[in-house]
């Protein structure tokens, strides 16, 4: 029986990620930490797959923001909504969909390729599972805007 220990963090310089003005500043410690990340994922690949879903989630949200805006909100902290553990749940469900989108890019970057039917067995399972965080990042930019949880799919 061989034991494998993943490796832990390595410790960044630079823990926080700043945004733009309206959508909150990220913590790289607090996405290992959500996201149950180790330290095989160096903090400069970390920072670039976060910086994309940040860019990415603020796109999809481009209109909701300009919205908020007009209506004299500075920042999503300030749009009304329920306050959880003192976090409204706007900043709570935005922080979730960049976690979630950055999360699926990585394991979509990190996947082993096997050509054995074991390998072909893992990868359909690694398929659902980034299903399910692309998923998960998209019901979450629906939360941000209180839009109901509703994924469309052509066949």
């Amino acid at each position: 029986m061989t034991f494998v220990s993943p490796e832990p963090p390595q410790d960044t310089h630079q823990d926080t990620i700043s945004n733009t003005f309206f959508f909150p500043d990220l913590s790289l410690q607090e996405y290992r930490e959500d996201m149950r990340v180790d330290g095989t994922v160096t903090p400069e690949r970390l920072r670039k797959a976060l910086r994309t879903a940040i860019a990415e989630v603020n796109a999809e949200l481009f209109v909701y923001r300009e919205y908020q805006q007009r209506a004299g909100f500075a920042s999503l902290a300030d749009v009304p909504a329920e306050a959880i553990d003192g976090i409204s749940h706007r900043v709570t469900f935005y922080k979730q969909a960049v976690f979630s989108w950055a999360r699926a890019t990585l394991m979509e970057k990190y996947r082993d390729y096997d050509a054995t039917a074991e390998g072909v067995k893992k990868s359909d399972a690694l398929d659902e599972a980034i299903n399910e965080v692309w998923r998960n990042a998209h019901w979450a930019i629906n939360g941000v805007q209180d839009r109901a949880h509703m994924t469309v799919e052509l066949i």
